[in-house]
């Protein structure tokens, strides 16, 4: 059954913790069981501003798959695998917690003089569950921003059959693919049509063919409906999940 929904940034769950500022698309913090909230497979989509000098100390993870998306400062990740990276824009990550992994992710990045950043980090950090559980841990970036420039539609990571021999990165689910647009004004996409997608306006905002505006930190959730157009009326970021399964 065909079904268009909006979540308008407002709408968000929004936490503060001292050094975090927290707006969640999903349930999640507490008592919440991921799947329950979830649209399609995509369990979390968490956009966090991080102090500087703070972050998320060592805590654990299993059979997940996390992909993180840094829209400005830098993100130094660690992780009991021997992963280590500095996250910036246009540099995509992802993390397959597999039969489990220790990490932290911490906004402390030490420049060549030696001094620390100074400025937050803001990211958007999105769960998606594995097809098979019990895998091995495993890490990967990607560079990104040449083809972000380009205005098209980019595939960043994806797990699809289609995208195996492309340069995203792989991803631990064979039902899903996350794309990512940075557009300037009039600039367009179409969006792709899978039985579920979820579309969150990281950056500026634009209209969809036939079904509106969308600003900035709002999301789009169709199911069973696809293939429209997205023309942007500013300077625009958005993430977009390809999904061809729902949890069973």
């Amino acid at each position: 059954m065909a079904a268009v929904a909006i979540q308008r940034a407002g709408e968000r769950r929004h936490l503060r913790y001292g050094w975090l500022d927290s707006r969640h698309s999903f349930p999640m913090a507490g008592n919440f069981d991921l799947a329950e909230g979830a649209h399609g497979l995509l369990l979390v989509n968490n956009e966090d501003v991080v102090d500087a000098g703070e972050g998320f100390d060592t805590h654990q993870h299993r059979d997940v798959e996390i992909v993180t998306w840094v829209l400005s400062g830098s993100l130094v990740h660690q992780d009991s695998a021997g992963h280590t990276g500095v996250l910036h824009p246009g540099l995509a990550q992802r993390m397959s917690a597999g039969t489990g992994i220790l990490h932290s992710e911490r906004n402390d990045r030490r420049r060549a003089d030696g001094s620390r950043a100074t400025e937050p980090v803001h990211l958007v950090q999105m769960w998606v569950p594995p097809s098979d559980s019990g895998a091995s841990p495993s890490y990967q970036e990607l560079p990104i921003d040449d083809e972000l420039d380009s205005g098209a539609l980019v595939t960043v990571a994806s797990g699809l059959r289609r995208d195996r021999n492309d340069a995203a990165i792989g991803l631990g689910n064979r039902h899903a693919a996350l794309h990512a647009a940075r557009l300037n004004t009039g600039q367009s996409v179409v969006l792709p049509d899978a039985p579920f997608l979820h579309a969150f306006f990281a950056r500026g905002g634009g209209d969809v063919e036939g079904i509106g505006l969308l600003q900035q930190g709002d999301s789009l959730r169709l199911t069973g409906i696809g293939g429209h157009r997205f023309t942007a009326t500013e300077s625009t970021e958005i993430l977009i999940w390809e999904m061809h399964a729902g949890l069973q």
